[in-house]
């Protein structure tokens, strides 16, 4: 098999009239589900693509791993009632071969799946040929170099219209999200990759409904592209992740509360304010790398006469004293402390690593 069935638009000409808003079920339960979710869905006149969970990797067994290749056909239904393109989650060569035998029109790749390049590569081999749009979701660690490699694989085999999907990182000590956003990891993918469109999923990223609109919000300010939320006839009575998921008419009153913003306007006043607030900025960086760099000379000072001495190079009582100066300095001049910790760990981290050079001369 060497093409998919043929989507009415591709993923590229879909975000030239963003926001591209996929939504559907968590999991494909029944095929009066599927069908009933997703016309609903089609009814609100703001979804521009389908999704349903046909395989669902789960964290332990005995949960609900998906209706698997039977629920395809309800999927490829719903697509004929409606109108609208649909997409499929794959994790191995199977489900690709599944999803274009029946006709789907667009495969992402999950979390679980990204994180590891065997599977990547398992899938990429099975797309090798195939004029089938993919969107690869980040791995479920932070960690960009991974959802960069999954990006390249698929380049390779010669996948032409590629996308991703921001759903958030597993993180330790992350107690507000299912998922932490941590966006400067979508943002730092948007810089390599500028010609791709990227998605916002906040279902995996908050985990509970209520916070769905926020988290929308600050993807649509961020000039995302676009939305994969998750949506269910009866939320409440979903077989999988019930608590994030919101019924097809709670979407529609979402999606109708965003506000999304133009990259860029044509209006002179706006641009030429722009041009000298960013030339400020541009100053103000300046003088902190001086700054940042004066510090480091500090540093290696200091690595000195704990070399001479035979001293260790971490302090950690005094660590958690500049962290605690810092976080209460922060917090009077308006700086969060989650900011705060972050610039002082890689402050820190490049500290060390002067210190490190000094004693190893």
């Amino acid at each position: 098999m060497t093409s998919a069935a043929p989507l009415a638009a591709t993923i590229n000409p879909l975000i030239a009239d963003k926001p591209l808003v996929v939504s559907g079920p968590c999991s494909a339960e029944t095929e009066l589900q599927v069908l009933d979710t997703c016309q609903r869905l089609a009814d609100t006149g703001r979804v521009n693509m389908l999704r349903a969970g046909i395989w669902k990797p789960r964290t332990k067994p005995g949960l609900f791993e998906g209706i698997g290749t039977r629920g395809l056909p309800w999927l490829i239904r719903a697509k004929e009632q409606t109108g609208l393109p649909v997409a499929v989650e794959v994790a191995t060569a199977k489900h690709v071969e599944d999803c274009l035998a029946f006709g789907v029109d667009v495969l992402w790749l999950g979390a679980r799946t990204t994180v590891n390049p065997f599977s990547v590569q398992e899938v990429a081999d099975a797309l090798r040929g195939v004029k089938v749009p993919v969107l690869i979701k980040n791995p479920l660690n932070p960690d960009v170099e991974l959802w960069t490699g999954a990006v390249e694989r698929l380049t390779k085999v010669g996948v032409e219209h590629l996308g991703l999907i921001h759903r958030g990182f597993s993180s330790y000590g992350n107690t507000e999200f299912r998922n932490a956003p941590m966006w400067h990891l979508p943002i730092e993918m948007k810089r390599r990759f500028p010609t791709l469109p990227i998605l916002c999923d906040p279902s995996h990223i908050a985990g509970r409904r209520e916070l769905l609109h926020g988290l929308a919000q600050q993807a649509a300010d961020l000039d995302f592209d676009g939305l994969m939320i998750e949506a269910h006839q009866n939320p409440d009575a979903a077989w999988s992740d019930a608590a994030q998921q919101v019924t097809p008419e709670a979407l529609a009153e979402l999606l109708a509360g965003l506000t999304w913003r133009r990259e860029t306007t044509d209006q002179q006043e706006f641009l030429t304010a722009l041009a000298q607030l960013r030339e400020r900025i541009n100053h103000l960086d300046d003088e902190i790398l001086q700054l940042i760099s004066k510090r480091m000379a500090v540093a290696e000072q200091i690595g000195r006469y704990k070399k001479d001495n035979n001293i260790t190079i971490l302090q950690p009582g005094r660590w958690q004293e500049i962290v605690d100066r810092g976080v209460r300095k922060g917090a009077k001049l308006g700086l969060s402390q989650n900011f705060i910790h972050r610039f002082l760990d890689a402050v820190h981290l490049e500290s060390i690593t002067h210190q490190d050079r000094v004693m190893n001369e």
